[in-house]
């Protein structure tokens, strides 16, 4: 055979045995479908859909970029450091099968198109049982400090209703930093925003009134499914309260969040709050590695079924660790490149059990350099605990669970007591 021959029939055979480059159809949208797409749609978060191939492909170059960086999809917490549920972050493989996509033309591929996922009215947990929304539009001015708003929610209810889950949704996802609801069943903060013509008031750290914290949101955070057992239970009478914390964005805003009740059957279990916080913070100017450490001991049995971190832009490393009366230690999370704009809410696949006389400490570093990206002062100045934007925090909230919810209230008394 001719030497030209030759190579003809081996290049045909190495065709034959050559693996085809992945498609969109076949094995990118698969991909995208169940780690994208539920910020990457219309009226959510992300800039731009990742629906179909037309969204997709002419931005296969910065797909196969953001993801082999793990920015996207925004997973924070690090494997091995919690075992948690609903993981967004990407395998080494399908990093890889992007990649080969998009060096290799990016094709759509033939064959049936892919159906993309079916979202209902934009709520993420699906369409919640009731809506409600803080009574009237709030206007964020363009400038000056950072501003907090209670805002009283009156649910009208004849009778004890439970709250599986709760979705809050941002109406002005620029200005809203962060949001808590709290629970008011004797009409506390009514008689707080008695006169006011948008139906709330000034508050700072708490509402004003010992409400129970029920739930909460902040960017990034994806709300957290129910949990067969556990509800939240809202007693007759009681209203909501509901603290945004504003910080303007440069342009006045206006904002009338919403949030979605998804109602359950009564808690067979009790759940409860622990708060492991400091407030000694004061990073100077130019330290790149501030270390803050602080640590809670829990006064009974409990079960950890999630866990969130916070802190403001100049936190680069967050650890919490739970430190076992045997001396063994279980790590609950870390978070290596930590990012304001990507916060999360971690739930656990598997609670996490820790016996009476665990230590659980947060470790937080915070890079208060002009080598921060995120560092929102030029040069650097100094930084101390608060509630501005510009302040920093160092917090992380464990949700607990307990045998009955009669368990969850001794547990949170003799944490009080202790504290």
């Amino acid at each position: 055979m001719k030497p030209l021959a030759l190579l003809a029939v081996l290049a045909a055979m190495f065709a034959l045995t050559a693996p085809a480059a992945p498609t969109y159809n076949k094995d990118i949208a698969p991909i995208l479908y169940q780690n994208c797409a539920g910020c990457h749609r219309p009226g959510e978060v992300a800039p731009f859909p990742l629906l179909s191939y037309q969204d997709t492909g002419k931005r296969a170059a910065l797909i196969a970029s953001v993801t082999k960086a793990r920015v996207m999809p925004p997973w924070k917490a690090e494997p091995g450091y919690g075992d948690f549920r609903d993981v967004r972050r990407l395998t080494d493989e399908q990093i890889a099968l992007i990649q080969q996509w998009a060096s290799s033309g990016a094709p759509e591929g033939a064959g049936p198109k892919p159906t993309p996922p079916h979202f209902t009215d934009g709520w993420q947990l699906g369409q919640p049982d009731r809506i409600v929304t803080i009574p009237t539009k709030f206007s964020v001015p363009a400038g000056g400090p950072d501003v907090y708003r209670c805002f009283v929610i009156p649910l009208n209810l004849d009778k004890d209703t439970y709250i599986g889950a709760m979705e809050f949704r941002a109406g002005s996802r620029r200005t809203v930093h962060h949001a808590l609801v709290f629970a008011d069943p004797r009409g506390q903060g009514r008689k707080l925003a008695a006169g006011s013509p948008d139906g709330g008031y000034t508050c700072f750290g708490s509402p004003g009134f010992a409400g129970g914290l029920i739930g909460g949101w902040a960017p990034g955070i994806t709300p957290r499914k129910p949990v067969a057992g556990f509800a939240t239970t809202l007693e007759k009478g009681t209203d909501l309260v509901v603290q945004i914390h504003y910080h303007p964005s440069g342009a006045p805003a206006e904002d009338q969040s919403s949030l979605g009740l998804f109602y359950s059957d009564p808690p067979t279990h009790g759940r409860a709050l622990v708060l492991v916080a400091t407030r000694d913070i004061d990073i100077p100017p130019g330290d790149s590695h501030y270390v803050v450490k602080v640590s809670r001991t829990l006064a009974a049995d409990a079960q950890v079924i999630g866990i969130t971190p916070h802190a403001h832009y100049l936190c680069k490393d967050m650890k919490v660790n739970a430190y076992l009366p045997d001396g063994s230690v279980k790590p609950l999370i870390w978070i290596k490149d930590w990012d304001f704009n990507w916060q999360g809410a971690y739930t656990y696949a598997t609670p996490v059990k820790l016996p009476k006389g665990t230590r659980v400490e947060l470790e937080y570093t915070y890079d208060n350099s002009e080598g921060n990206p995120h560092n929102p002062a030029h040069p650097p100045v100094r930084v101390t605990y608060g509630e501005q934007t510009t302040n920093e925090m160092g917090l992380a909230f464990l949700s607990l669970a307990f045998p009955t919810p009669a368990d969850a209230i001794s547990f949170q008394r003799a944490m009080f007591l202790a504290r």
